[in-house]
């Protein structure tokens, strides 16, 4: 796992770990970057499971109840089968670009 910060996002890059022992590390070391942005690059993996990609759905939900964005950036899932309240995008770019967004729908107050 490879932690990065650009500006007030944190960047986790998931390397050899499961996607499992991923989440209860970043659940573990989450009050390290609560206040950050988070993406989670998973593009080294070959194939991500609906199983597995709702694992992140609890960290998910108390990262936006904080005001941050939290976005998974993978192309190797079918997005038909993401729960709604998970955002995954299939590049890092998109990813940048849907926080962008956010970040200015919560200055409006949106």
């Amino acid at each position: 796992m490879i932690f990065d910060q650009n500006g007030n996002t944190a960047i986790i890059t998931q390397e050899k770990v499961s996607v499992i022992e991923l989440v209860k590390k970043l659940q573990a070391l989450y009050p390290k970057f609560k206040n950050n942005n988070i993406i989670v690059a998973l593009t080294s993996l070959d194939v991500l499971t609906q199983a597995e990609i709702v694992e992140f759905l609890e960290l998910s939900n108390t990262h936006k109840v904080s005001k941050h964005s939290f976005v998974i950036v993978s192309d190797k899932i079918d997005l038909d089968v993401v729960p709604d309240k998970l955002v995954v995008v299939p590049t890092l770019q998109e990813a940048y670009d849907l926080i962008e967004m956010e970040d200015m729908e919560r200055d409006l107050g949106f």
